[in-house]
């Protein structure tokens, strides 16, 4: 954390909640942004996943107040929100994440007293990078730590996607919370999201790089066809299930059952891009493995055309974005998050990003009128306690 992020953070949280007799500590804390190389829309699915932190964070200054209440700021919506119970607001959804951990935290018989939090970061918003996972997975550590809760970091991913689901209403998987809560510098995770047993693996392609381009679409899984996803994938597990009881999850089933299971047309669209993220999912970590760079790539663009044709989760900037790139001869892309907008996540040799991208955001804002971005990122660790040096 730089010396400025810490100081507007805690010259905020001084400022705009008054003193009151019971007040804690400051401290101080950050939870990554997140992208994933591969195995998109099958954590809820039970599929293996391939995600990393990144070097974009949220970071949170928070205190014990004595009063019983919750008292919130977001620096970036110059909002503030104060209650005494964690009550879903309609004005003030951004307030909702954290809430939603609060409420979270006492069904699990979990201590949580008055509270400021202030908060800000860098973490596009929108653009499929998880900003909102980054302030759950942030505000459960930070409460875990001033409320000396006895959680691993695995329990704490947990709580904060159950947050996501029950409170927010998105009823995403894990694999956000997780990475975010797990990750260590320089390493990918290769998560099973259905026994969340997990493995880390060095991201390391010598002489190229991943950058995102933003389409500068703006989603929210809300009100996406997100939920829609979800509920066909679970459909079509149940009816595979009827057919072969050991199919818990519609990644352990296999074409020739989801041919016979009577699914309906969208249903095996959805079976047919969770099947095939499957191998791909494995060829990428075993591709990274060895180094093989276009062999990535290759699968990265099979990725995009299953997300774009069988989950029909892109939209017609992205599905652009990857085909102009394409025929630049760039190694792969593909679009990532929960789809209908945000970020496309491409793989090319060192040096050339900066050439490209000047030409592509002319031609991209010629066609839709809209600004793209391009965003270069490291690989991060995961949530933690900031020191003042940090």
């Amino acid at each position: 954390m730089t010396l400025s992020i810490r100081e507007n953070l805690s010259t905020s949280l001084s400022h705009i909640f008054p003193d009151a007799p019971g007040l804690g500590p400051i401290r101080f804390f950050s939870a990554p942004g997140r992208v994933n190389i591969i195995g998109e829309h099958v954590d809820y699915a039970g599929g293996l996943v391939f995600p990393a932190a990144i070097d974009f964070r949220t970071h949170f200054a928070i205190r014990t107040n004595g009063l019983g209440l919750i008292r919130l700021y977001s620096l970036d919506f110059q909002s503030e929100f104060v209650t005494k119970d964690p009550i879903y607001s309609v004005e003030k959804p951004w307030a909702n994440y954290i809430l939603g951990v609060v409420s979270e935290a006492h069904k699990l018989g979990l201590k949580v007293e008055g509270f400021d939090l202030v908060f800000t970061g860098n973490i596009p918003q929108g653009a499929g990078l998880s900003s909102s996972a980054a302030v759950e997975v942030g505000t459960t550590f930070a409460l875990s730590k001033i409320f000396s809760w006895d959680i691993t970091k695995e329990k704490i991913a947990l709580l904060a996607q159950a947050a996501e689901n029950h409170f927010v209403g998105v009823n995403c998987g894990i694999m956000d919370q997780f990475v975010i809560a797990v990750a260590k510098p320089s390493s990918c995770i290769s998560l099973n999201t259905e026994s969340l047993e997990y493995s880390y693996h060095d991201l390391d392609l010598p002489g190229y790089e991943f950058y995102l381009i933003d389409s500068n679409v703006k989603h929210s899984l809300k009100e996406s066809e997100y939920n829609d996803r979800r509920k066909e994938v679970e459909s079509a597990t149940s009816k595979c299930n009827k057919l072969s009881p050991e199919v818990q999850t519609l990644s352990q089933a296999n074409f020739p059952l989801i041919e016979k299971a009577g699914l309906t047309p969208s249903e095996f669209k959805r079976a047919t891009h969770i099947l095939g993220e499957r191998s791909r999912a494995q060829n990428v970590i075993r591709s990274l493995k060895d180094k093989n760079a276009e062999m990535v790539g290759k699968e990265l663009f099979s990725c995009h055309e299953s997300l774009s044709k069988n989950f029909q989760v892109s939209c017609e900037e992205t599905d652009f974005i990857v085909e102009w790139f394409r025929s630049e001869n760039v190694l792969g892309a593909r679009m990532i998050g929960g789809g209908f907008g945000g970020c496309v996540l491409v793989l090319d040799k060192d040096g050339r990003s900066s050439s490209l991208f000047s030409k592509f955001e002319k031609e991209y804002f010629q066609k839709f009128g809209l600004n793209a971005k391009i965003y270069r990122f490291s690989i991060s660790e995961g949530v933690r306690e900031d020191s003042s040096d940090r």
